[in-house]
């Protein structure tokens, strides 16, 4: 990256006051286990260097994790527990199952931490932080990550199958759901450039493919190849179909060109009201990464209301 974007991000992220946890009446301040737990990041980035290293794809699974966790009643790692037989989790709703991944990985961290920092760091803060490296490590800008989170004793299956925005969103629709959390519509574009890295299943992009009439017909043929009218629903094609294992701008160049994905992420560059800062992303790498690294900012600091029951998890997959 370059050096003014690096120097803006330290800018931003000094500037950035702590962020009020709602909940517990705790605030997220980035130093928050600076005495509590020292090998914090270490740990959460090395295990994600080596998970990554592994799968480059893993990357953006966790960045998706991160985001459907913090869409749904705040950054609270709801999205983590498993259904019980008397309990019915957030794994199953439907933009989450078969879907959603990267569970054993975010495991994985929360044994080693606990390892060195008995029942102190939260699963919704290790989450915060693998999403943040998962980011870097691809090529894409960091950030300082506001910590205090606590994790949820509960989750709402409901709310995950209500509050996700959809592959086939309006930009109306796209605006609104981010706007109920708070997030601005120059947010929701940055955040969206987020699909310059991983994969989707191609139930999630055939009505794009075969029914829209924005798309260029080469991009559509292509896609069309491993994407079926009918089955084939698993099969994955990468989302940024220039630079998929790289966190750049090609996203915002392949909208240009009309070859999204989604029917969402074109909507973004469609006649509407995105279409300049697709426009100055596209051109400008250091602007998009950092409205990104504010917008990660801002959607991290989504908190679950004040009367959600919360605690640091032992197990990330289940209450104490």
């Amino acid at each position: 990256m370059a050096a003014t974007a690096v120097r803006c991000l330290l800018m931003a992220a000094a500037v950035l006051a702590p962020l009020f946890a709602g909940s517990e009446g705790a605030f997220l301040s980035s130093k928050f286990y600076d005495r509590r737990c020292p090998s914090l990041q270490t740990i959460v980035r090395s295990a994600m260097t080596q998970a990554v290293a592994a799968e480059p794809r893993m990357g953006a699974s966790i960045l998706r994790l991160f985001f459907h966790d913090c869409f749904v009643n705040g950054c609270d790692a709801s999205i983590l527990l498993d259904d019980t037989a008397n309990f019915t989790g957030e794994k199953n709703a439907g933009p989450n199952a078969n879907s959603v991944r990267g569970y054993d990985v975010i495991d994985t961290i929360k044994a080693q931490v606990e390892a060195v920092c008995k029942a102190t760091v939260s699963c919704a803060d290790i989450v915060a932080l693998a999403a943040r490296d998962s980011v870097n490590l691809l090529g894409g800008p960091t950030w300082a990550v506001q910590l205090g989170r606590r994790d949820a004793r509960n989750a709402s299956q409901s709310a995950a199958n209500s509050n996700l925005p959809s592959a086939g969103s309006s930009l109306a629709g796209l605006i609104a759901t981010f706007g109920s959390k708070g997030l601005t519509p120059r947010d929701m574009t940055a955040l969206s450039g987020a699909h310059t890295i991983g994969q989707a299943r191609c139930a999630t992009f055939r009505d794009r493919i075969y029914n829209d009439t924005n798309i260029d017909a080469k991009f559509a043929a292509l896609r069309k190849q491993t994407c079926p009218q009918t089955g084939g629903n698993a099969t994955l094609a990468p989302i940024d179909v220039s630079t998929p294992t790289w966190f750049d701008t090609t996203y915002f160049e392949n909208l240009a060109n009309k070859q999204g994905l989604f029917h969402s992420d074109q909507e973004l560059y469609n006649g509407g009201s995105q279409d300049v800062l697709v426009r100055v992303y596209m051109r400008n790498p250091d602007i998009f990464a950092l409205d990104f690294a504010k917008a990660m900012g801002k959607m991290g600091s989504l908190m679950p209301s004040a009367d959600t029951p919360t605690e640091i998890r032992l197990d990330c997959k289940k209450i104490n």
